[in-house]
């Protein structure tokens, strides 16, 4: 039996159906992968930013840092200063006995 005319329409149609649907997905997931790599790019960028910013925290926190050691110096300093001052005026208890507590 030879196909008709209507029958080679009809496979036509049903294939131009498929392409159509084919190009779609195609197109779909085209559009999905260039949004992924925008929201990667976008997150990249964002991971720059934030090591930059960890950085400036961390120099900032190493200035505290020393800054609160040089403080803690110059206390310790101070209540050796007040504690010789309080022993020669014999009002004082011995050297020592206003150490600092750790913490």
């Amino acid at each position: 039996m030879a196909p008709t005319l209507d029958e080679a329409m009809k496979r036509l149609d049903m294939a131009l159906g498929l392409l159509e649907a084919s190009v779609s997905r195609r197109v779909e997931a085209d559009r999905r992968r260039g949004g992924l790599e925008t929201e990667l790019q976008l997150m990249q960028d964002d991971r720059a930013r934030l090591a930059v910013e960890l950085d400036g925290a961390l120099t900032r926190l190493h200035r505290f840092e020393a800054a609160t050691d040089d403080v803690s110096r110059r206390v310790r300093q101070a209540i050796g200063a007040v504690e010789a001052v309080l022993v020669q005026a014999g009002q004082g208890a011995p050297a020592g006995q206003f150490e600092p507590e750790e913490g």
